[in-house]
């Protein structure tokens, strides 16, 4: 008996931080400052923050003001809270996420999904930069991401692993279906009428802050992934295990290196490069599929209705 009650003293601190009151406490510090209730959460990836400069209406919560919430490190990450309107849509915009590698545990990177739970968020879109790995993707692409492959997740560093509280989700939650096919297609329409192209395909989540060697990535392609990032599938898993909805988009910012003697080097200048000369296109594809698509309009199978 000793031996249960122990465990269940380490699992209660593992998440003891990222209680249910404690991410109130964050929620309600939000809501007592702004008027604006957001029915969207926006996540913007590396180079992609100019997002959250298109919405109007705006009041900006620097990360470092809000307590308890974490502080964003990486170049091309703004680090500001945003709540405002994209069209009529109240909106709250991440203008740079959290990593694994600025040395927080994946449960504080996921906190803010919890956070946007409680603000009254139904769904989330992230984005962020990614290296192709499929040989037919070109640096610049945009993919919209159908599912991932995330090997830190298949162990204890799965944010969700822990003391589970039911009011965010179940302790067993389904995966097979976090990103919502109804998002992809009305996302996919919508770059159609702008002629633009529109990828499909499958994620991989490492730690980072190291790129992949060529072993790893020849591995994850054999395993499906047709891109590689070091973000974007914990969010999803916890959005989705909030019941939130998500749209996922990966703009290829560089392309993975599979041979063995390349003398090319992946860069985070690169990076940023690409994302600053395709932001607009995806910007302006977002703020569109925010103010056409009806959010919540939603069946049980993930069809518009």
């Amino acid at each position: 008996m000793q031996r249960n009650e122990n465990h269940l003293n380490v699992n209660a601190i593992t998440n003891g931080e990222f209680s249910f009151e404690k991410v109130k406490e964050i929620a309600d510090w939000l809501l007592d400052r702004v008027d604006i209730r957001p029915k969207v959460g926006i996540v913007c990836g590396s180079g992609l923050g100019g997002l959250g400069d298109r919405l109007v209406g705006t009041k900006v919560f620097p990360y470092a003001e809000v307590p308890n919430f974490p502080k964003s490190t990486v170049v091309g990450h703004k680090g500001n809270l945003i709540f405002g309107f994209l069209d009529s849509t109240p909106v709250v915009c991440m203008q740079g996420r959290f990593h694994a590698y600025e040395g927080y545990s994946n449960a504080l990177c996921t906190m803010p999904m919890k956070v946007f739970k409680l603000l009254g968020v139904e769904s989330v879109i992230l984005t962020c930069a990614a290296g192709g790995i499929n040989q037919s993707f070109e640096v610049g692409d945009i993919m919209l991401i159908k599912d991932h492959i995330a090997p830190l997740l298949w162990t204890l560093q799965n944010p969700l692993v822990g003391h589970n509280d039911d009011r965010f989700g179940p302790r067993f939650p389904a995966v097979n279906r976090i990103y919502t096919k109804a998002y992809r297609d009305q996302f996919r329409k919508i770059a159609e009428e702008k002629n633009l192209k529109i990828l499909e395909g499958v994620y991989s989540s490492l730690g980072g802050p190291c790129y992949e060697t060529v072993s790893e990535l020849r591995g994850l392609l054999q395993l499906g992934a047709d891109a590689v990032g070091m973000s974007t599938a914990h969010e999803a898993l916890v959005a989705s295990y909030c019941g939130l909805k998500v749209l996922a988009i990966a703009l290829i910012t560089n392309k993975a290196i599979i041979e063995y003697d390349s003398e090319n080097f992946p860069n985070h200048e690169e990076v940023i490069e690409t994302a600053n000369e395709r932001a607009k296109d995806l910007e302006e594809l977002v703020c569109r599929f925010v103010a056409k698509v009806e959010l919540e309009s939603i069946d049980l199978n993930n069809n518009l209705v």
